[in-house]
């Protein structure tokens, strides 16, 4: 090649340097870099909330079905019961659920604050009802159930939360499409009194946990209704002294207290149950002792269904069982604020927010008073713990999230794209569409 005609052909385009590499094809880079890369766009896809909340729901109820078999083995055994007894009894439970999950998911959210009104209002009356003698049943202590006939009980309260957040959501919205959440008596009146009513109704009974639960949905309401700080710690400060002084002026609560950190039952074993889900999480090391080795289930650790299941669920399945459990919920908590967060509907914000809040709460109140950090406060595990009173609201809170998060403008589309076509003229079109693109590949390639 002479000079003029290199001349004439021009500088050369610059080379990439040699430490990086065009990436051919779109293509994602190897390495670290590359698995980071794959993973924020698969987090970041339009149907990673819904997959999350439906597989970590569907996950930690299948568990929790596991753990309620073994754990309540011995306990029905020693009532002269059958030992799968529990276990059928919370597995009925569990597919009247799946129903309510179905068809939560399936309704339009107009449908869902249609039952806004009509929930709130059944559910106080069956807490007025549990008052009446006769007709409402104490359980340990506390008078918030009633009985159904035969071996089923229901307890209303756990209907309210459902109902409060419903009917919380419902509210708010309707006051932030009239611009009425700027001041602070519609921001207040009437989701304060109508809230407090609930919480008189509970505590006639003695259910403080419940009441801490519903006290945590109400928060929820307001921190996303964008309550000033001035309110929402007057709020707080007088649901505190509240319930300062009803441990105050209760034994039983005041020695829940007092268990805190306990590694000694104390004097007439006031902290046994505390210590003994403390003994059950440190004899499970690792990996457990295996499905149905547990040793505190035979009479020494008291309610191991229900409230301390998460301590059982450790010494079967050691800090691999109980560290899968936590990061389940976890996930759930992460998409449930995801969903709410990415909404233009207020209605789904303070719905979706109400439900996170109600399940995450719920959870970190049973955990932490099974790892000794809190006091018992007698709450189960959501959608883990024995108790269909417990799982019917919570299952079909889990298919209001499934709902709002299929209702997201991307992941509709990406619903859409999943199902089959069968009319002749959309499937021609999505047919040519992918034909095009074929025929712009090289032949030979796939």
């Amino acid at each position: 090649m002479t000079a003029r005609s290199a001349k004439a052909a021009g500088p050369r385009p610059a080379r990439w340097p040699s430490t990086v590499r065009k990436p051919r094809g779109g293509r994602t880079p190897g390495g670290f870099r590359g698995l980071h890369t794959r993973l924020r766009r698969a987090w970041d896809r339009p149907l990673t909330a819904y997959y999350l909340i439906l597989g970590g729901s569907l996950l930690i109820t299948v568990l929790g079905l596991v753990m309620v078999y073994s754990a309540s083995q011995i306990k029905a055994l020693q009532s002269g019961l059958a030992p799968t007894y529990f276990f059928r009894k919370q597995l009925l439970a569990a597919v009247l659920g799946g129903g309510l999950l179905l068809a939560a998911s399936r309704m339009p959210v107009r449908l869902h604050r249609g039952l806004a009104y009509p929930l709130l209002a059944v559910s106080v009356f069956l807490m007025c009802l549990v008052q009446i003698p006769g007709i409402g049943v104490a359980v340990n202590g506390n008078q918030n159930w009633i009985s159904l006939g035969g071996p089923f009980q229901m307890q209303p309260s756990e209907f309210g939360k459902l109902a409060l957040v419903l009917w919380g959501a419902d509210l708010l919205a309707r006051k932030q499409d009239k611009r009425l959440l700027a001041q602070w008596k519609h921001l207040l009146v009437p989701l304060i009194p109508v809230a407090f009513l609930l919480l008189g109704l509970i505590m006639l009974g003695g259910d403080m946990g419940t009441a801490i639960i519903l006290t945590a949905i109400l928060f929820g309401l307001l921190w996303l209704a964008g309550a000033p700080t001035r309110l929402f710690v007057g709020v707080l400060g007088a649901a505190t002294l509240i319930g300062a002084l009803l441990i105050k002026t209760s034994a039983n609560r005041m020695s829940r207290l007092a268990c805190i950190g306990a590694t000694d039952p104390g004097p007439g074993d006031q902290c046994w149950q505390a210590v003994h889900g403390i003994y059950a999480l440190a004899s499970g090391g690792f990996f457990g002792s295996g499905l149905g080795a547990s040793m505190e289930k035979w009479g020494e650790l008291p309610e191991p269904h229900t409230d301390f299941i998460f301590a059982i669920t450790g010494e079967e399945l050691g800090l691999a069982g109980t560290l899968s459990v936590l990061a389940l919920f976890a996930a759930l908590g992460y998409a449930g604020i995801r969903v709410a967060g990415r909404t233009e509907d207020p209605f789904v914000r303070y719905a979706a927010g109400g439900v996170t809040t109600w399940i995450t709460a719920q959870a970190v109140i049973n955990i932490g008073a099974v790892l000794g950090l809190l006091p018992i406060a007698g709450v189960p595990l959501p959608l883990f713990s024995y108790g269909g009173s417990a799982l019917l609201p919570t299952m079909f809170a889990i298919g209001l999230l499934i709902a709002f998060a299929r209702n997201e403008p991307a992941a509709r589309a990406a619903l859409a794209m999943r199902q089959p076509v069968f009319g002749r003229r959309q499937a021609g079109v999505r047919w040519k569409t992918m034909r095009r693109r074929v025929k712009k590949r090289p032949s030979g390639e796939r």
